[in-house]
């Protein structure tokens, strides 16, 4: 890999969650851990000190919300670092406001290795090409570089991607299956209800959610209790 790794600061209030994502980011090549913290006030300091190119940070923090290390962070002088919200907070105003305060990224715990490694690449990819960008032409860039900008970031899977789909999906049976979800976001559904929804067999639609949930636009909740076989619920995370 070549260039300076991206710089990473860690930051969840459970210690187990915290290891485990340091491992996932040491497991990537281009990427290393610069700092671990489980407390706001220490997440802010540690951006300091430490000027990691990007806050692993998580929302429920047990002095100050991971939205408010978000708003002290913007308004200190000094580089700013990007930010990836992981969290298992799910609110819509919470969302909100972590997008006001410019996340590059929102993911819902809980989440694959493969998702994690999914984003991060296309952070680490994005970063590159503005980077190159900066050391290339110190001008004003035009629109039409922009777009292709942010369309790279899309077909690589980062926020409101337009992925290109698994052979035998369809872009409007995928879109149904997100209105399913999204017309509830409170709740999680199953395959079988969300076929039921959409007048798809349950293979199919379970075929969709699982593609929902790889590119982080829904999240997983194990359904115990029941006869039978244990049922996957899906939740519509964006």
């Amino acid at each position: 890999m070549s260039g300076a790794p991206v710089r990473v600061l860690v930051v969840d209030d459970d210690f187990a969650v915290a290891s485990v994502h340091r491992g996932y980011v040491e497991s990537l090549p281009g990427f290393e851990v610069v700092g671990e913290v489980h407390r706001g006030v220490q997440a802010v300091e540690a951006v300091r000190v430490l000027r990691p190119d990007l806050l692993l940070l998580d929302v429920y923090l047990p002095d100050i919300s991971g939205i408010e290390v978000l708003r002290r962070i913007r308004s200190a002088p000094g580089p700013q670092p990007d930010v990836l919200a992981i969290t298992a907070a799910r609110e819509v105003e919470t969302v909100r406001q972590a997008m006001a305060g410019g996340v590059v990224d929102y993911l819902v715990k809980p989440f694959s290795l493969a998702t994690f490694r999914e984003r991060l690449e296309v952070y680490r990819s994005h970063r590159a090409e503005l980077l190159r960008r900066s050391a290339e032409d110190s001008g004003a860039l035009e629109q039409s570089d922009v777009d292709r900008m942010l369309a790279g970031r899309r077909r690589a899977g980062g926020p409101g991607a337009v992925t290109d789909l698994p052979k035998g999906l369809s872009p409007r049976t995928l879109e149904a299956v997100a209105r399913a979800l999204r017309s509830d976001p409170t709740r999680d559904l199953s395959a079988g209800e969300v076929a039921e929804r959409c007048g798809l067999a349950r293979v199919s639609a379970r075929r969709y959610l699982e593609h929902l949930e790889r590119t982080g636009r829904a999240a997983v909740f194990p359904r115990y209790g029941g006869t039978g076989r244990p049922e996957n619920g899906y939740r519509w995370v964006g």
